[in-house]
């Protein structure tokens, strides 16, 4: 028996019932990510059931916490309701995370919500280098996990002030700036191991990122339709943020079409495949939600699992 109910794009889409849509094609198209092709149909079939059921969890929580801190005769807390996001490099988890962010941030009892990628608690290269894990950024051991755990944590328990680091995809590394969180109505952690505990981690560590999640999604797709979207997306690169001089990737920038893609497989086959395999893809049965993506990037099925 599964522990999922699953809905085709025509049910699921069904479920939006009176859910107004608020974004505009401007702003689909602002948020969608490098090679995608996101519709404001994907948004209305898709997004707005979500982030209608996203609003119902969102409110039934801040009542449960009122009705505790009732209970115990303390004064009500702000207490962040914390969304994860997981999938593989270049699946879209990045674009569902943003429009999730633009879509909840205008139901009126939660207009705040944060967006944190957890690129930023990355290990700094420096680091890296001196670990001999250049070569796996992005696996579970290239994360300063302690550090994110502690962060999320903070978070959970409203901490008013909260900090997290930013990374720069261009220069390929931390950077000097931070992003402040401060006790906002929702939180949305991205990122490709967030829906690792530490036994799938392989880490003694009694809490994980996770086990703060009220809700978490898995953006899944075919892992062939994921190869082609990144190496696509390598392409696009190839011909923009690669030329800058300050990129970590400048040399790619003067590959030949063929080398380009000869290149973004040989990258896909050498890291990013087997840490999905490994390391992302063995999650997806953890998640609250899945959404399956087709190979034109429209999600096909969702999954959600039952209560």
């Amino acid at each position: 028996m599964s522990p999922y109910i699953t809905f085709d794009r025509e049910s699921w889409a069904a479920l939006r019932a009176a859910t107004p849509l608020t974004l505009s094609e401007t702003d689909v198209a602002d948020l969608q990510g490098i090679n995608e092709r996101l519709s404001l149909d994907e948004v209305v079939d898709v997004y707005l059931p979500l982030s209608r059921l996203l609003n119902l969890y969102v409110a039934a929580a801040q009542q449960l916490h009122q009705v505790t801190d009732t209970f115990l005769g303390l004064p009500a807390a702000k207490v962040p309701y914390v969304i994860g996001i997981a999938g593989s490099v270049a699946v879209g988890k990045s674009t569902t995370a943003r429009i999730l962010q633009a879509l909840l941030s205008r139901w009126p009892n939660h207009p705040t919500v944060d967006l944190v990628t957890t690129d930023g608690f990355l290990f700094p290269n420096a680091e890296l280098e001196g670990r001999g894990l250049m070569a796996r950024k992005g696996f579970p051991e290239s994360y300063d996990v302690r550090r994110l755990v502690q962060f999320v944590a903070d978070v959970k328990a409203g901490v008013p002030e909260v900090r997290a680091p930013i990374y720069s995809h261009e220069v390929y590394d931390i950077t000097d700036e931070e992003l402040v969180v401060r006790q906002p109505d929702v939180v949305i952690i991205e990122g490709l191991n967030v829906l690792q505990t530490p036994v799938s981690a392989r880490r003694a560590s009694t809490l994980f990122v996770s086990d703060f999640f009220d809700f978490s999604i898995y953006v899944d797709a075919e892992e062939d339709d994921i190869v082609q979207w990144y190496v696509e997306r390598f392409m696009t690169l190839r011909e923009t943020v690669f030329r800058n001089e300050r990129s970590f990737f400048r040399m790619y920038a003067d590959l030949s079409e063929s080398e380009a893609v000869d290149m973004a497989k040989s990258i896909w086959s050498g890291i990013n495949g087997p840490n999905l395999v490994d390391n992302i893809l063995p999650t997806r049965e953890r998640a609250t939600l899945v959404l399956h993506k087709g190979a034109d990037h429209r999600v096909t099925k969702v999954h959600l699992r039952k209560l």
